[in-house]
């Protein structure tokens, strides 16, 4: 067996109810003066919003959209630029986080943001003395970007999603208060905390020796399964809410091993259609184990045991993924939820080319991506 690895985990989290309290105390810790809050324009004027801007003494930035865009990023970094912001305090769900993390990544930069794409070593075209630091505060959970090194950034003029990379990107505070998530409606709950899911088992399926990934990707994944269905029926389950939160920051820490053809298909899939991530990758998932199945069925069985399900293996997994979504009323098939066939080839190619595709348990080309795709517009598992 392969036993060699590089490992990074995560950076300082501070969790619990009410700890949005302490972000002075964060930014204080970071040096931070003149902070700029950047966040989605859907929380532009939510009262958790106004709170932090009023004990941050932070400028606001919120013209972030739903898949943020390269224009986003140049937009936001013309406020950090022009207000003399020497901090970014990411506030929201994974666009925002994505979002902020890119603009503190671009302060002083002298290459354009394309360039530092997570292509072999283009990270080392980045100069770390031109990024500003970030105190991350996550209001969803599910993407987990509060603990995560890259952002994904859509590029307008290709209707391509691409991951930019640096290790410096990982903010150096995280406030993970589940207050603030209680709010969220039931089906947003359901997306996002799938999207915890599916991170965790698409790093317990990749490739490759990390078994410390694959032991937080298995516990996150039983988090998801005992506490996603409390927070889904009663969005103040404060215990329901701070798990879930944990939940996704330890999606998003094991998926340093991988991910694979589920991320692959819903980042095209989101750039062309515009469809909501994480309820992209719910929909997907089961049509992309299947796909799978031979490449995977050897782990099920540990997974079964994880999840305490009442059958073995595979089938036992796939059936209650299947029961999961359906009690969670996630959509069966993508176009359901606005996705046709009408670009299925395209879509496998651009798949193919996802740095994500590169994780799958087995080798998948743009006709296999092509034909799971096909499957999930149609809904044949």
């Amino acid at each position: 067996m392969n036993v060699k690895g590089n490992w990074n985990y995560p950076t300082t989290v501070w969790a619990g109810p009410g700890r949005i309290a302490e972000l002075p105390a964060a930014l204080a810790r970071l040096g931070i003066k003149k902070p700029l809050l950047v966040t989605d324009e859907g929380l532009a004027n939510a009262p958790m919003v106004k709170n932090a801007l009023a004990i941050s003494g932070a400028a606001l930035f919120a013209k972030v959209k739903g898949n943020p865009t390269g224009r986003n990023v140049d937009d936001g970094l013309a406020a950090l630029k022009a207000g003399g912001h020497d901090g970014v305090i990411a506030f929201g769900g994974g666009s925002a986080l994505d979002a902020a993390k890119a603009i503190a990544l671009m302060w002083k930069q002298t290459r354009p943001l394309w360039d530092f794409e997570d292509i072999g070593d283009w990270f080392k075209r980045v100069d770390p003395a031109g990024m500003l630091p970030v105190v991350a505060v996550p209001t969803t959970s599910g993407t987990g970007s509060e603990v995560g090194r890259a952002s994904v950034i859509t590029d307008e003029a290709t209707h391509v999603k691409k991951i930019i990379f640096h290790p410096k990107m990982l903010p150096e505070i995280v406030i993970s208060d589940p207050e603030l998530t209680v709010g969220l409606p039931p089906h947003v709950t359901a997306a996002t905390g799938i999207d915890a899911y599916v991170h965790s088992f698409e790093a317990y399926c990749a490739p490759g020796f990390h078994p410390m990934a694959e032991g937080i990707a298995l516990e996150g994944m039983r988090l998801v399964k005992e506490y996603l269905p409390r927070a889904f029926k009663d969005g103040k389950d404060i215990e329901a809410r701070g798990q879930m939160l944990a939940a996704a920051s330890m999606g998003a820490a094991a998926f340093q091993k991988g991910l694979g053809g589920v991320h692959a298909l819903a980042h095209p899939i989101g750039a062309v259609y515009d469809t909501h991530h994480g309820l992209t990758n719910a929909v997907l998932l089961p049509y992309v184990m299947v796909h799978n199945k031979k490449a995977i069925e050897a782990r099920m069985g540990l997974l079964a045991r994880v999840l305490d399900l009442p059958g073995p293996g595979f089938d036992a997994v796939l059936k209650w993924t299947l029961e999961f979504r359906d009690a969670l009323k996630i959509p069966h098939t993508l176009k359901e939820i606005g996705v046709d066939d009408a670009r299925a080839a395209e879509i496998g190619a651009m798949a193919e080319k996802d740095p994500s595709a590169g994780g799958n348990p087995c080798t998948v080309t743009a006709k296999d991506l092509e034909a799971v795709f096909r499957a999930a517009v149609a809904g044949k598992i």
